[in-house]
């Protein structure tokens, strides 16, 4: 049984999320009531899970986005731009945010899908002309890098409210996500394609695997979803700023890997990813609930991706041998 579940995609984000927490419990001293009420983590999760989980289907495709880091401010600064400085109703700045989302996503699938140049070069070249599009664009609209918001009720209750006093909303729309792309990832022939393009995109394509829409869909996916964090985040904290956002790049990479995804496409899960989000969450944020420096946080994750790397490595080629016996 054990063997069974060691062949599983998430088996390596499971063992990871065990061991981080019985590190902070044995060595930290953290209680365990304490460190699943605290709500630092699990915003910080929640933020960072949504981002994840989208760039994790990417790679698992085959490809990479990296331009996250700039559409996360890039939809803070359209809500706020829109319905903050001009004044137009929230859900004229909402649109304008994830249609941005959805426009640099197009850009970056068609580019990849067109051309020879890979997806790493391409979302970065995107990365630095939005981070450059969005300053500039903030400074010759409203004349300063950071623009106020005063989002409606509605629009609080649904993307900025603060459940129970400190929980971010933005954790019921990550859970939701993970449930409805889980689904579709595991359930439907659209995650089997998923997964065929991830071995071979020749090979897919030649079975009759729509490859060139799966990997433009794959990208507006990720794009929206960056936007749709920086949308929430502005309407939580009533402003945008240009800068923010970077860290999501090696934060959601680092947490694909934990959750079982191979940098080589074809191999992981969304309850991985889910759960990866989580366990680099709480080595994060755990380490400021026990006396341990708080430098030592950087050595944690990269131990802690190191031995998710070997691991999943380990996990693919159990997998592979029980499904060549079979």
């Amino acid at each position: 049984m054990f063997t069974a579940f060691l062949r599983r995609p998430e088996a390596g984000s499971i063992l990871s999320l065990i061991a981080v927490t019985a590190f902070f419990v044995v060595f930290g001293g953290v209680s365990l009531t304490g460190l699943a009420g605290a709500a630092s983590w699990l915003n910080l999760a929640a933020n960072l899970g949504i981002v994840a989980i989208p760039v994790g289907l990417l790679m698992i495709a085959g490809e990479l986005d990296i331009s996250i880091g700039a559409m996360i401010p890039a939809g803070s600064m359209t809500v706020a731009i829109l319905s903050g400085h001009y004044g137009l109703p929230i859900w004229i700045g909402m649109a304008g945010a994830l249609g941005l989302g959805a426009l640099v996503g197009l850009v970056n699938g068609v580019l990849t899908v067109r051309t020879s140049v890979p997806s790493l070069i391409i979302t970065l070249a995107t990365l630095v002309a939005m981070q450059g599009l969005v300053l500039a664009g903030s400074v010759l609209l409203t004349g300063n890098a950071s623009v106020p918001l005063n989002a409606p009720g509605w629009a609080k209750f649904l993307f900025g409210q603060l459940i129970g006093g400190s929980h971010q909303v933005i954790i019921l729309w990550w859970v939701g996500f993970a449930l409805v792309v889980g689904f579709v990832v595991h359930r439907t022939p659209t995650g089997n394609w998923l997964f065929a393009m991830g071995g071979d995109k020749a090979s897919a394509r030649n079975a009759g695997i729509p490859v060139s829409r799966m990997t433009i869909g794959l990208f507006v996916l990720s794009a929206v979803a960056a936007s749709f964090v920086g949308m929430c985040g502005a309407i939580q904290f009533n402003s945008a700023q240009v800068s923010g956002g970077m860290g999501y790049i090696f934060n959601a990479i680092v947490s694909v890997v934990v959750g079982g995804v191979l940098l080589t496409g074809g191999f992981g899960s969304v309850t991985g990813i889910f759960i990866g989000s989580l366990t680099f969450a709480i080595v994060s944020q755990g380490i400021y609930f026990t006396q341990i420096d708080r430098n030592w946080s950087n050595l944690i994750i990269g131990v802690m991706l190191l031995a998710a790397v070997a691991m999943n490595e380990s996990f693919r080629k159990l997998a592979l041998s029980s499904a060549s016996r079979k």
